[in-house]
Formats: structure tokens, sequence, C-alpha cells
């Protein structure tokens, strides 16, 4: 089973991030799923419950928590993971496994597909938490991300920019998602994950003096988005 790790965000001016990642692309690799420009789109559908019990805890810091998404690459309908990402004592993990693209569709469309006992525990976990506490399709999340890795720690340096909001869920495998910015345009995310430790020196390439920790989460910026309009909170 995958392990928590360290996961920390920072929201910065565009002119920082370019700095930042033409210092880490120098030492780091970039990350072998990346395109020829070193990039790709992701594309997340969120769930939540009838009570919007994840959107409260995330807004609350309650802890330990956890939230289910169905994630997708660069618009690529043939391969569906679908993950619960948990988070305890500050901490982070992330549990996934495939799912096909007609159970996908069949969820998009609101209906509870079947089960077999062979499925996948997550896959229950879903039906059963759709079964019981209404959890449903609630945003769609999309970005572009340029990852770089690092091998000792298990090191992921992220950079993910246009960052937009969505909840036509009959269009989440199109290349023409009709979506909406939710934050400024020369703001954007900078994520550095790892296990147990980071290396020294890629502490210090990091080190701008205008970097702030948040706890940003782009599901909870996304929902707040829908309901109020945009929501500039971090800031």
């Amino acid at each position: 089973m995958a392990e928590y790790r360290h996961e920390y965000k920072y929201l910065a001016p565009e002119s920082t991030l370019a700095i930042l990642e033409q210092r880490v692309s120098a030492i780091l690799r970039p990350d072998s799923h990346a395109d020829g420009s070193g990039a790709y789109t992701v594309r997340s559908l969120y769930f939540d419950d009838l009570f919007d019990s994840c959107m409260r805890e995330n807004s609350d810091g309650t802890e330990p928590r956890e939230k289910f998404r169905l994630r997708i690459y660069n618009n690529d309908a043939s391969h569906i993971s679908l993950e619960l990402k948990r988070k305890k004592q500050g901490k982070t993990q992330k549990l996934s496994c495939p799912l096909s693209g007609e159970r996908c569709r069949a969820i998009l469309e609101g209906k509870i597909p079947s089960v077999d006992s062979g499925d996948h525990f997550l896959y229950k976990k879903l039906l059963m938490l759709m079964r019981s506490r209404g959890l449903r399709p609630v945003t769609i999340v999309s970005y572009e991300r340029t990852p770089f890795v690092w091998q000792q720690g298990n090191v992921r340096i992220t950079f993910d920019r246009s960052i937009t909001s969505a909840d036509d869920f009959s269009c989440f495998f199109s290349d023409e998602l009709p979506c909406r910015p939710v934050l400024p345009s020369v703001v954007n995310l900078l994520e550095v994950k790892f296990d147990e430790f980071l290396p020294d020196f890629i502490f210090e390439i990091l080190q701008t003096g205008r970097l702030k920790q948040t706890s940003f989460s782009k599901y909870y910026i996304c929902r707040k988005y829908q309901m109020a309009g945009p929501v500039y909170a971090y800031f």
C-alpha cells in the first residue's frame, strides 16, 4: 500500500515560478510521462456526498480526511484512474486503481454501475458511498502540469498552471471542455512532494524569499468558485 508523503504547496507569481523551473530543470529530470514540451494535462473529476462533507472537512482542516476522484491525462479515455486521496497528520496518501470506460461513463451519467466480487476495494468503497451517502460527481478540475523527479527521497516537484474548473460532466473526456480559470492569470502553483526527507540541495534551489506555504486545495477552490464566482481566498 502507498505510504503517506509530505506534500508542500506554494502559490506564487509566474515570474517567480519561471525562475524556479529553470533551476529545477537544470538538476532534476523531467517525469517520464511528460510529452515533448515537458508537460501534460491533468483532468480530475471529484466526488462529494449529499452533505458536502469533503468540502466542509477541507475548509475546517479536519484530519484524517479523504476524497475520491477520477483522473485522466491528456484527455486519454483509454487510461482512467479511480483515486482515493487521504490526509492524515499533515501527510498525504494516494491509492488508485484502473476504471473501465463503461463504468466511468455510467458514473458520469449519475448511475451506480455493477460490482463484482473480484473488483478492487477502492471501486467497491466508492459504490458503497454512492449508495449510502449519496456520493456523486461535483466538479472537474483541469490544469497543465510540468513535473520533475529525483529518485533519492522519492522527490517530485510540479508546476501547475492554468488551473480551471468545470461542471459539465458529459464533457469530461472532451478536448473542448467548457471551463473557467479560478486563479488570477499571473499566479500558479508549485507542489513539492517527498517521502521522509528532502535533499538539502533541492531545498536550497527552491529558496527565493517569496514563497509562502499554503494549504491550497484545487478541489476546494473550484467548488467555492462554482458556488460564489471567483474566490481568490489565498491572497
